[in-house]
């Protein structure tokens, strides 16, 4: 008999947060009724996140990748193996908030045809951290999180991407949720597929849920409510983790908005790491705070390199 739920964390070098967001897993699912496993994908860590989860965890499931997947590679491990109806997703650097998983096992039983539901997520100190989506359009590969939303933080493409215009504190369908924690269906999945691997890390959850959409509707739900310490394993190689986002963006646009389009973003988003390189060239020149600005040329200059 098939599980509820399977719980599958991807897990790369961050044996602390790993720790906090399993004890949280028990405890949101204490007083429940649901059955569930437990199952860590770990991309080749180099700490001790194994001997954590084996040591502390000795019921969770632990599959040892011996090489770093990437992202896509390590949740279609993790969902390979699982046994429930429904597979909880989620970052090694959530942490769950009292009944968060009931609640949305809870909404799953009254939308048994969703494809995804996802909590709310927040900030460690409570705040919310946006992460209700629409799917890009052309403009908003230009205005969000790049340099022109920089300089216009306030414009319209950006604002609609993000669901601005919608309240954060109902129930909803959206087009797609951030990847930190993501409730999806198992059949849907059967249908839609597994997440694509080309997507080493970033725009894997866009494209997943792109897809997943066609065979459910896509909830957000507020009630449900689990911390993010957002970027906790990228952060550890910045260069990458730059040069990630921006191959996945232009991966996304070349399959969705065709070769043309991608081009055009690319002599874009390259212009704008060179115009990055040169601002902070002539800063470290002019001797102001000279050890970041060299970080970031070096990272800038990595990240340009990758652009050829």
């Amino acid at each position: 008999m098939a599980l509820d739920c399977s719980v599958v964390i991807i897990s790369w070098n961050v044996a602390g947060l790993l720790r906090q967001c399993l004890a949280s897993i028990s405890q949101s699912l204490a007083n429940s009724t649901y059955s569930y496993e437990v199952i860590v994908v770990d991309n080749a860590s180099h700490d001790d996140s194994v001997a954590v989860v084996r040591q502390e965890f000795p019921k969770v499931q632990i599959i040892e990748t011996g090489a770093n997947l990437g992202y896509a590679g390590g949740v279609n491990r993790g969902v390979d193996a699982a046994q429930g109806q429904w597979i909880l997703v989620l970052n090694p650097d959530t942490v769950m908030q009292t009944d968060a998983i009931p609640q949305l096992l809870d909404w799953a039983q009254q939308q048994p045809d969703a494809s995804v539901i996802g909590p709310q997520l927040r900030y460690p100190d409570g705040s919310i951290q946006s992460s209700r989506r629409r799917l890009p359009t052309k403009a908003s590969y230009f205005f969000e999180s790049t340099l022109l939303e920089r300089w216009w933080p306030n414009n319209p493409w950006a604002l609609a991407y993000r669901c601005a215009d919608q309240s954060a504190d109902q129930p909803q369908q959206v087009e797609w949720l951030m990847g930190a924690a993501l409730l999806v269906r198992k059949s849907a999945i059967e249908q839609a597929g597994l997440m694509d691997r080309r997507f080493w890390m970033y725009s894997e959850e866009v494209d997943w849920q792109a897809r997943l959409g066609r065979f459910g509707p896509i909830w957000y739900l507020p009630q449900a409510v689990i911390v993010h310490h957002e970027g906790k394993s990228s952060e550890q190689a910045p260069a990458r983790k730059h040069w990630a986002f921006q191959q996945s963006k232009l991966r996304y646009a070349a399959l969705y908005e065709g070769p043309v389009f991608a081009t055009c973003l690319h002599f874009f988003l390259a212009s704008s790491y060179l115009y990055e390189l040169a601002v902070e060239s002539v800063k470290w020149l002019l001797g102001h705070k000279r050890e970041l600005r060299w970080q970031r040329m070096q990272i800038y200059w990595q990240v340009l390199r990758h652009f050829g």
